[in-house]
């Protein structure tokens, strides 16, 4: 079914838009594209028959196989190029990852399916077909399904796919086609005619066809689709005849016009529906259903009209042309705005490429008898085992995706529990029903996963249009996976790697307080979980601005289309005044994990006056609202939020995951909560505990200024005398909760400078708690500030120039201990880590002063301390020299910022004015702040781990910067044989099922 009609576009416009500009040279670049390569039909050569062009290959079939091999080599190279800085398993991971379609048992065995030489189109339909479903890479997962479908005897259109592998070739070859492609498709175009007794370009019994993309991996909306196409004025009045219904083929072809001219001319759709909203105000019509035949026929010649003005050339008739046309639109749009950032945030590669499907057209709009619909096997919310979708009586596919008219249930279950007054299709259509449901059934059971499913009835013929693994919440995820392992269609390991570790961050976000008063303003439909606040956005490019300035936004649109990818990624949530539970809003929202209310209909959005209004109350941009994806409501103001409950599904899957992980996962925590949130999601001990966290409290922060400021050990020692009992109850209350666990705590580590005071008040404030004089102090503030602080004096050499702060800390540790380990009865698993290390020197020197310390506080305690005194590897050279290190140090933990900015000689702070273009010009494929780059400073890991060990053989190692949540990263430790990655608190759960997945062998793709 149909997607693009969700491209939809609903703000007034006069002209076309910039979009539709590029949209029109994109389209154009394709049409002259087709010019130039042999398999556009010319239109004298269309006049010919088509069997010409398709006599000659037989006669040159030995010809044609050695260039074609050359081609198709030379197609490949080029796209490879780019995406090669990706490391290669990345994107067959990533292909695995999203894959429904291949059995989880064997991720990879079949994952490639080699193209033949010179073998440009694949058919399906009546029972058979050329492709299969392990052929996803190159048929695509839409041509891939619909071949394996056709195999298994399902009631399937028939049609051909022009693969990937032409994708790949077109743009290598400066957008043009393979010589064989014409003839090849020419006689696809008669097998399939064959097949279902018409012709294409037949007069009197034409062979209708839709054009739609279908890359390897899901994409939904991102690229466009033509219904109907091969209807033109001849071919429409045959349609007619044949049907009996002059109102379904003019119908039929008003809605060809619309998607053509949008999709391959650029006129976009807007323009078509000010038309007919014209039209049925002057006729006092309300629906399009209250038009005729007649009315049909006058629009079919406005729409023709409307695009001989805005092109300057009539709407094309020869249906060879049409296709062609589609054909060049569908690979153009592999690199349109929407498809390159839907695949940059999905993390696919461009060389990757569509397939293009051709599939005889069969009609949901015939009448009382017809209907088109998306059905999925589960609730793709929730998760819940019972069929689940929308259907529309009378209508083609774009009317369920675009909202146009409110779609019915499928089952009479789903109809009594939404209230709907409308028949069900169990009801209205109960042999069409029984149909889908023995259907959905074999599907289920033949991938092993949920399916989302695409079908048409045509005069009473349920026909299958698309299968694949459906989009779902991580919520629904998760009881999916554990219900089809206890029904025995997947194992237990299965179900661990059928879950993407990034997505349960859906599960760990606050969701509305159930105790507070709220002020609903609206209601719609609940289409994607979650609640959100922010302040109202009626555009995406708004909404892009404001997030990357720091606000939190919600996005309101009538509804959304794929151009607002940009804009939704950067919303907190978004809500739409029409569309259904499967609109482009409600499944790209579920996809990426945001709240979304559909449908809300008593919602009017004014986008010329920036401002929506419910009843008598009316709300601007910027204002604040809150959405509840739970229940479809919409409130006013900002709602107090409170923390998940996680499932029991939750548990469960977390549990097998923990069965198979060989990684230990740790926090970054460095307060009381940090703690307990991580506890309560599966953290094993604290990674690192950043104390200067501890120091930026404002009771706290005047007194270590004085420290900081203080001219001579002596009054250096006063301060930190003050800090020290803080210090202490911090770590005290630290090492309580964890009970045991392992806590490794790092000292001081960051640049004097952060903690410096820097407005006059600040500095007279702490002039007066010292009783200094207020200039001198802000001489010596001066004589601290650094140039390049990142590289100055900080981590351990504060410890070895001011030896009396690490003794401070060293002893607020021990003593904690002491006491942590009185109250519990638990041995503390203490960690201390000294930053920052370059040489075994510095190491040592401070590491005496640690044991000193110990000593010390075990003789006045009556103690005997268990401990251990490690290192933060945070530079290459201490990569380099880890051997060395070793011999002092009992643990190793790689700080992965520092050492990311110590490798690339970049600064974190200052790289956003160019780390966009280096990703632009694919030098770098990711931010390597995001996560991190395997190739250099992964390596350096990896030497640090091998010399590390070689010297001290139990060394334990772990990984404890911000990219230790990232599941690439998780893998990545796994396989270089580190004991523990950390992370912050709600990243622990994905850390635990990234390692599950590693320990599996599912290459991971990153997910940060």
């Amino acid at each position: 079914m149909a997607k693009a009609a969700s491209k939809k576009k609903t703000a007034p416009k006069s002209k076309s838009s910039k979009t539709a500009r590029g949209k029109g040279a994109a389209a154009s670049s394709a049409r002259k594209a087709v010019a130039k390569s042999p398999p556009k039909p010319a239109k004298k050569a269309v006049s010919k028959p088509a069997a010409k062009p398709a006599a000659k290959p037989a006669a040159k079939s030995k010809a044609v196989t050695k260039p074609a091999t050359k081609t198709v080599t030379k197609a490949a190279a080029k796209p490879a190029t780019k995406a090669a800085t990706k490391p290669a398993t990345k994107p067959a991971a990533k292909a695995v990852a999203k894959s429904a379609a291949k059995p989880a048992k064997k991720p990879a065995a079949n994952a490639v399916a080699a193209p033949k030489a010179g073998k440009w189109v694949y058919t399906f339909g009546d029972g058979k077909a050329e492709g299969r479903a392990n052929m996803r890479d190159l048929l695509g997962g839409k041509g891939a399904n619909l071949a394996e479908m056709a195999n298994l005897g399902l009631p399937v259109p028939p049609g051909f796919t022009i693969p990937t592998s032409v994708c790949t070739y077109f743009y290598a070859n400066g957008k043009t086609y393979p010589k064989e492609l014409q003839s090849q498709v020419e006689r696809a175009l008669d097998h399939v005619g064959k097949l279902t007794n018409k012709k294409f370009g037949d007069a009197k019994n034409p062979l209708l066809v839709s054009v739609r993309s279908g890359a390897r991996a899901s994409m939904p909306g991102m690229m466009d689709t033509v219904l109907n196409l091969g209807l033109n004025d001849q071919t429409v009045e045959a349609l007619a005849e044949k049907s009996g219904d002059r109102r379904f083929a003019y119908d039929s072809y008003r809605r060809f016009i619309t998607m053509y001219s949008d999709v391959v001319l650029g006129f976009e759709h807007h323009h078509f529906e000010e038309i007919l909203d014209a039209y049925k105000d002057a006729k006092g019509f309300t629906l399009d259903t209250d038009l005729d035949a007649d009315d049909w026929v006058d629009l079919v010649g406005q729409y023709k009209e409307a695009v001989a003005r805005e092109t300057g050339e009539d709407f094309p008739q020869d249906p060879h042309a049409q296709l062609w046309g589609a054909i060049g639109a569908v690979f153009s749009s592999w690199m349109n705005a929407r498809a390159v950032t839907y695949r940059r945030l999905h993390d696919i590669p461009e060389s990757w490429g569509t397939a293009v499907n051709v599939q005889a057209m069969v009609f949901g709009n015939m009448g009382e008898t017809s209907a088109t619909g998306v059905a999925f096997t589960r609730n793709p919310s929730t998760g819940e085992s019972r069929l689940y979708g929308e259907f529309l009586i009378n209508a083609q596919g774009e009317d369920v995706v675009a909202g146009i008219r409110t779609p019915q249930d499928i089952t009479e279950h789903a109809r009594i529990e939404s209230g709907s007054d409308k028949l069900s299709m169990e009801m209205a259509m109960p042999e069409a029903f029984k149909e889908l449901t023995r259907i959905y059934t074999l599907l289920e059971k033949h991938y092993r996963d949920m399916q989302d499913m695409e079908f048409t009835i045509e005069q009473g013929k349920l026909w299958m249009l698309q299968t694949r693994g459906g989009k779902r919440t991580a919520k629904a995820a998760l009881r999916i996976a554990v219900e089809l392992a206890n029904e025995g269609l997947i194992n237990r390991k299965d179900a661990v790697t059928r879950i993407e570790p990034g997505s349960l961050d859906q599960l760990l976000h606050p969701t509305i307080d159930p105790n507070a008063k709220r002020d609903v303003i609206a209601t719609g439909l609940p289409a994607s979980p979650g609640a959100a606040s922010g302040e109202i956005v009626f555009s995406s490019d708004e909404a892009a601005k404001l997030h990357a300035d720091g606000r939190k936004v919600v996005l309101v649109r009538i509804e959304t289309s794929p151009e607002d990818i940009h804009g939704m990624h950067a919303s907190e949530g978004i809500l739409t005044t029409r569309g259904g539970m499967t609109s482009h809003a409600a499944v790209v929202a579920r996809g990426m994990g945001k709240p979304c209310v559909s449908g809300c209909g008593a919602i009017r959005v004014d986008y010329g006056r920036g401002t929506m209004m419910i009843g008598n109350r009316t709300f601007k941009a910027g204002d604040i609202i809150t959405i509840d994806g739970g229940t479809g409501q919409v409130l006013a103001g900002k709602m107090p939020m409170i923390e998940p409950e996680l499932s029991g599904d939750f548990n469960t899957l977390m549990g097998w995951a923990d069965e198979v992980r060989k990684l230990k996962v740790r926090v970054n925590a460095d307060t009381p909560a940090d703690a307990r949130t991580a506890i309560k999601f599966g953290a094993e001990g604290i990674g690192l505990c950043r104390t200067e966290h501890m120091f930026f409290e404002e009771t706290r922060i005047r007194t270590v200024r004085e420290m900081i400021l203080a001219e001579d050990e002596q009054s250096r020692r006063s301060a930190l005398a003050k800090l020290l009992p803080m210090q202490r109850a911090d770590f005290v209350e630290l090492f309580e909760i964890m009970k045991g666990l392992p806590v490794t705590v790092r000292l001081l580590d960051p640049p004097l400078h952060e903690f410096l005071p820097h407005t006059q008040a600040e500095i007279e404030e702490v002039a007066r708690a010292m009783n200094a004089d207020p200039r001198r102090l802000a001489d010596r503030a001066r004589e601290l500030a650094e140039f390049n602080p990142m590289l100055g004096f900080r981590g351990c050499r504060l410890a070895i120039a001011y030896p009396e702060i690490a003794e401070m800390q060293a002893r607020a540790i021990f003593e904690a201990a002491v006491e942590a380990e009185k109250r519990t009865g638990e041995q503390v698993g203490l960690e201390v880590m000294v930053p920052l290390i370059a040489t075994r020197a510095e190491f040592e020197l401070v590491k005496a002063r640690i044991d000193a310390t110990a000593q010390a506080v075990n003789r006045d305690t009556g103690s005997n301390l268990k401990y251990q005194v490690g290192t933060m590897i945070e530079l290459p050279r201490a990569c380099l020299m880890a051997g060395d290190i070793a011999e002092s140090a009992e643990f190793f933990s790689f700080g992965t910022n520092d050492l990311t900015q110590t490798t690339f000689g970049i600064s974190r702070d200052d790289a956003a004015s160019f780390l966009g273009t280096y990703i632009e010009k694919g030098i770098f494929t990711v931010d390597p702040f995001v996560s991190v780059d395997r190739d250099g400073v992964g390596e350096l890991v990896r030497i640090g781990v091998e010399r590390g060990r070689k010297t001290r053989a139990k060394l334990k190692v772990g990984i404890c910067g911000e990219h230790g949540g990232d599941p690439a990263l998780v893998a990545f430790c796994h396989e270089v044989g580190l004991d523990y990655v950390s992370c912050s608190p709600y990243r622990v759960p994905i850390a635990r099922l990234a390692a599950a997945q590693a320990a599996l062998g599912k290459g991971i793709a990153s997910q940060a």
